[in-house]
């Protein structure tokens, strides 16, 4: 059996699984790994599309040896310069040293900056094409999704695109490349943890790449350079993307996000908890900040409609994961969420205030007056938290 899969005819799988990787970008957990997608064309000239990490660098160029033998690699394309995608750019040049680089300007400057090569280039701008034989390739710039030199690669013959990290997710390949031929239940939510947390800042220009894509009509199969190639589910894909980059809830429920020294703002996540579901509230999402990775809490913003954050003051400020949440948050600049908060002091409360500043700064608009505890927990000290969930009952 071939380690290669031909997703079409002419055009081969040469991406990588990476098991290994405990964190992507230095940052996001990778509990079921993540995978970088190469593709190569197969015709009268052969293109690669775009590479992967440098500790794969090997394994993609047997895999692509294995493809088509002892021809040359023409031209190698660039959709992406991030290195999870390009480092292995400098090996493909020393393989097949008369292959030509395309991408756009930006990508061509960031090719020179990062890896010092010259050499052989093809400087492609907005809708400008590439004959290969019987296919031709179609380059369109979707800057800012999620870096400005990104483009996608589009072969009209076979309504196929190379979508680079446009509709990609965590998650290594279990066999399958191709979403019919797998269970794909797993994608969906790190998808939204995907953007959440790698484009979720960029919804704008997601929004604009969509309406280009939007024009080239019927896609059977779209390749992007993390997870499955889609093909029948491409619709849901497209639907998420959508709604994410419009901000959109996924669903309806509230997240608790709460800091917690000593226990007593946790006992007031508990009740404020006890109180949504008392009301019939039936998704309640708890994150432990001191406990949940930031990443995990992202998606669920992204994906739910009600977030409420509860913190103790600490030196006159924020608990400091709480804190490290709110500037993750006003960095996506998300536009709308019905908002609550609670905390708790000791002498001197400044929690509520700040998250109130947070939620003006945010332009949110809180569902209900905030509730303070003064040191220890009753369930008298908080009796407006049932205010709260009656208020986040209504407003979702």
């Amino acid at each position: 059996m071939k380690r290669v899969t031909e997703i079409i005819p002419g055009v081969h799988y040469v991406g990588v699984n990476d098991r290994t990787k405990h964190r992507f970008e230095g940052l996001w957990p990778l509990p079921q790994g993540v995978s970088y997608n190469a593709y190569l064309i197969e015709d009268e000239k052969v293109a690669l599309v775009d590479t992967v990490d440098a500790a794969y660098t090997e394994r993609l160029l047997e895999n692509v040896r294995e493809a088509i033998g002892e021809r040359p690699v023409d031209y190698l394309v660039i959709n992406h310069m991030e290195p999870d995608h390009s480092a292995s750019i400098h090996a493909v040049r020393q393989a097949w040293p008369g292959v030509t680089i395309v991408g756009n300007a930006k990508t061509l400057q960031m090719v020179e900056g990062f890896y010092g090569i010259g050499g052989p280039t093809l400087e492609v701008g907005d809708g400008d094409g590439l004959k290969l034989g019987r296919r031709e390739l179609k380059f369109y710039l979707i800057p800012m999704v999620h870096w400005p030199e990104t483009m996608v690669t589009h072969s009209p013959s076979e309504k196929l695109v190379f979508s680079g990290d446009a509709f990609g997710c965590f998650g290594a390949l279990d066999g399958a490349v191709v979403d019919e031929q797998m269970d794909t239940e797993k994608y969906w939510d790190e998808m939204v943890r995907y953007y959440a947390n790698i484009v979720g800042k960029y919804g704008g220009p997601v929004q604009k790449a969509l309406g280009k894509l939007a024009e080239l009509g019927e896609l059977a199969m779209v390749c992007p350079t993390h997870g499955p190639v889609w093909t029948t589910q491409f619709p849901k894909v497209l639907d998420l993307y959508d709604r994410l980059s419009r901000y959109e809830p996924l669903e309806k429920g509230v997240v608790i996000a709460y800091g917690s020294m000593y226990g007593n703002t946790e006992r007031s996540a508990e009740r404020l908890a006890r109180e949504l579901a008392a009301r019939g509230v039936k998704r309640v999402v708890m994150h432990n900040l001191s406990v949940s990775h930031a990443s995990f809490v992202l998606r669920d913003v992204f994906k739910y409609s009600a977030l409420v954050i509860g913190s103790p003051t600490y030196n006159m400020h924020l608990y400091p994961k709480v804190q490290e949440l709110v500037d993750d948050l006003e960095l996506r600049v998300i536009p709308s969420r019905v908002f609550g908060c609670f905390g708790g002091f000791t002498w001197a409360g400044a929690a509520v205030k700040r998250l109130g500043e947070f939620a003006e700064r945010m332009g949110w608009e809180m569902a209900a007056p905030p509730v303070e505890v003064k040191q220890g927990f009753t369930m008298e000290k908080s009796d407006g938290l049932g205010a709260m969930a009656e208020a986040l009952a209504a407003a979702m």
